[in-house]
């Protein structure tokens, strides 16, 4: 456990957004610059550091459950990233050194810190629940990407859900959703509750999955390099959203489109 102060501080960060306290601790600090990646292997309660300046590092931070972001490299967001930190308690910081030399001096720091207790917490859920919302997604909006995803963990959030729940949930949402802005041209999302289970639909217009096994593989990607460039494209979508759900399916059909649903069991 290391406050984020003192990762700060060792960094010699300055401040971009700090919604939060900085004498929160977080248990893991993350590398990255591949968002999947870090849909994927980010573990809650940890800081992202990146060189990938933008909303995107932003709201993967979110969806997994991060504390925060650290730019790298003396980089600053320049798009709607300080806003959407400041909505979803996200604290941001730039620092000026590179990511070898950041992970360096955040383990030099680490060793001096105490280990602190953990806290725990139980969530009940009705059992009379019953939720049914939809959202829209248009293809190749890059800057709107993820905001279906952030809502749908938010409601999750509201209604008292276990944390852990909530999180694969958004995760796979969000992995859904961004392959509907890089390869579809619009999609529909439908979130439905139930007390035992929780259902996202992703239907959308396209041009479909030519082979779905294929897909499935990680690494396989057909990603472009401006999307690449955003952090996306490494072949870990459809494959995070395996890892995450309880249960999913792709009925895909080329030149029209493709339904993915995906459950969570509650209970």
């Amino acid at each position: 456990m290391m406050e984020i102060r003192r990762i700060k501080d060792a960094l010699e960060a300055t401040l971009i957004e700090a919604n939060e306290n900085l004498d929160e601790t977080v248990e893991h600090v993350y590398a990255s610059d591949l968002m999947s990646d870090v849909l994927a292997f980010g573990k809650p309660n940890s800081i992202l550091l990146t060189g990938l300046a933008t909303q995107q590092a932003v709201i993967s931070a979110h969806m997994a459950e991060f504390k925060g972001v650290v730019f790298i490299r003396g980089k600053r967001p320049k798009d709607g990233s300080e806003r959407f930190a400041r909505d979803h308690h996200l604290i941001l910081m730039s620092t000026q050194v590179d990511m070898y030399d950041a992970c360096l001096k955040i383990d030099a720091a680490m060793h001096h810190d105490q280990p602190s207790p953990e806290v725990t917490s139980s969530h009940e859920i009705n059992d009379g629940l019953l939720l049914c919302q939809e959202f829209l997604i248009e293809g190749n909006d890059f800057t709107n990407a993820g905001m279906a995803s952030t809502e749908v963990k938010s409601i999750l959030k509201k209604i008292g859900l276990d944390h852990k729940l909530v999180r694969r949930v958004a995760i796979s949402t969000y992995e859904g959703e961004m392959n509907v802005v890089m390869h579809a041209i619009r999609a529909r999302v439908s979130l439905k509750v139930t007390p035992q289970l929780i259902e996202v639909m992703i239907a959308d217009e396209g041009k479909g999955i030519p082979d779905v096994n294929m897909a499935m593989q990680e690494g396989y990607s057909t990603a472009t390099e401006e999307m690449r460039a955003m952090g996306f494209g490494s072949g870990m979508g459809l494959p995070n959203i395996k890892r995450n759900t309880d249960n999913m399916s792709i009925d895909s059909k080329v030149g029209k489109g493709t339904v993915l649903i995906m459950h969570f069991n509650v209970t």
